[in-house]
């Protein structure tokens, strides 16, 4: 899963530490909806997996809560979020790639996201870890609540069979579910789906994605910022 929605800005456009935020009304909604879906179907995990992230924590309570399960939470820190760097110190006329370029097609290793950590350096913390929880074969079924940028790497590497290309533009709505299943043998994946999200399964509430609108906030904010001549 992807956490549910957050909110990253507050009303004059001023950031929110990505690393306290906690889940707003929709995204509790959004958690809440996803855990009803793992219980409509009878789902239990054997294991839940978070980033350790306040975010991530939130939505997995919530999803247990639904299912009705108490399960000790782990905490993987290397499955965090992929790491920006400060806004402010991006010009403005390479602000939309820093925003964007990230979550683009096939996305070069050496891209920054927001100036900050490349996606090479997610996929060198992301492929390890995701290896060895496939070879730890004591659990059936595990959940893990993490992040948009995560999501994207480790579906990435299912998609093509464990290499190193990201796939920027796979949709990762907030407290969507995607389901992968894995075999024994190396690189023994299938994609069942992706991107299913239980309040808005059809996503016609926006044509945007999450960091357009967040493009789109933090512009907004960096001009109204700036003194008026």
């Amino acid at each position: 899963m992807r956490h549910g929605s957050v909110t990253y800005f507050d009303q004059a456009g001023k950031p929110h530490l990505p690393e306290t935020v906690p889940l707003n009304e929709a995204g509790r909604a959004q958690a809440a909806a996803a855990g009803q879906a793992f219980a409509a179907e009878g789902i239990q995990f054997d294991r839940v997996i978070v980033s350790g992230l306040p975010r991530t924590v939130e939505t997995a309570m919530r999803v247990l809560a639904e299912t009705g399960q108490k399960i000790q939470l782990e905490t993987w820190s290397e499955l965090e979020e992929i790491r920006g760097g400060k806004l402010a110190g991006i010009p403005d006329d390479q602000l939309r790639e820093a925003f964007l370029g990230a979550f683009a097609g096939v996305v070069p290793q050496e891209r920054r996201f927001l100036g900050g950590e490349s996606i090479g350096e997610l996929m060198d913390r992301t492929h390890p870890a995701i290896a060895a929880l496939l070879a730890d074969d004591s659990w059936d079924t595990v959940l893990l609540v993490l992040h948009g940028g995560v999501n994207r790497a480790i579906l990435s590497y299912a998609l093509t069979g464990g290499q190193r290309l990201f796939l920027g533009n796979l949709s990762q709505a907030a407290g969507c579910i995607n389901a992968l299943d894995v075999g024994t043998q190396p690189h023994d994946w299938i994609v069942r789906f992706t991107n299913y999200a239980p309040p808005a399964p059809l996503h016609t509430a926006t044509r945007s994605t999450t960091m357009e609108q967040l493009f789109q906030e933090y512009s907004k904010s960096r001009l109204l910022s700036r003194p008026q001549k």
